[in-house]
């Protein structure tokens, strides 16, 4: 199965199927029963907190597996961007491994300044998450300004509050490259009202009242593949397509 130990095989499996545990050390602690627990019931299994056979033989899928229905609407992401052509402090997504290293190295955490729970967990309380030494202070700035611009109700209301994660060494859905989220170089909000393949206005952060949020990830030179492509408006990574 693998070479890692079984209690870290489980939680880098949980996180590259979207299910964050932390930090991976083998230590199987509540984050990881959070984890675990939500996997089970995503996926339809019974609800034990046990890494029983069912779960680790859905846990041995392909994390970067997509319905066909689904891939059919994800456009080439590894395609460039004719069209932009700026210089920027941030790499093409084809020249992201020589601009940040090894992927899952290099990282730092950093504190949101409102409130986020899990996605996939509502009950778990998030209060910083884990980015790219290169990205974090960037990041910062711009959840600070967003901070600014609307109030409490206005953030849970757009789906601010829903970390649906950052770090997470895994291949892109539906692609066989590595994610921008293996270098911890982008983050993803409130993926329930922001599918993959939903396109504007189905999409919840493609609507109107989310435009300042984009703008200021935008003044980071921070990309949105929902504003660039019109898919994925969960996503704000730094890296060019």
């Amino acid at each position: 199965m693998s070479s890692l130990p079984f209690e870290m095989w489980l939680q880098s499996r949980l996180t590259a199927h979207g299910f964050a545990c932390g930090e991976i050390d083998g230590r199987i602690g509540p984050k990881t029963l959070h984890a675990l627990r939500s996997f089970q019931k995503a996926m339809g299994l019974a609800v034990t907190s046990e890494a029983d056979e069912a779960t680790v033989l859905a846990l041995r899928q392909s994390s970067s597996r997509v319905p066909v229905e689904v891939s059919g609407f994800i456009p080439d992401r590894d395609k460039p961007s004719s069209e932009d052509r700026r210089k920027s402090v941030w790499p093409r997504q084809k020249d992201v491994m020589q601009f940040y290293g090894a992927v899952g190295t290099s990282q730092t955490r950093i504190e949101v300044p409102w409130d986020m729970r899990l996605a996939w967990d509502k009950d778990v309380t998030v209060r910083t998450i884990t980015l790219h030494t290169k990205v974090a202070a960037s990041a910062e700035r711009a959840f600070h300004v967003i901070r600014g611009q609307y109030s409490d109700r206005e953030i849970r209301d757009l789906g601010l509050n829903l970390f649906g994660g950052s770090l997470n060494v895994r291949r892109m859905r539906g692609g066989s490259n590595y994610s921008m989220h293996s270098w911890g170089i982008a983050i993803d909000f409130d993926p329930e009202r922001n599918r993959l393949s939903w396109k504007r206005p189905q999409a919840r952060l493609s609507l109107d009242d989310a435009i300042p949020f984009w703008r200021a990830w935008e003044a980071e030179e921070w990309v949105s593949l929902g504003r660039a492509r019109n898919f994925d408006w969960m996503h704000v990574q730094a890296a060019r397509l």
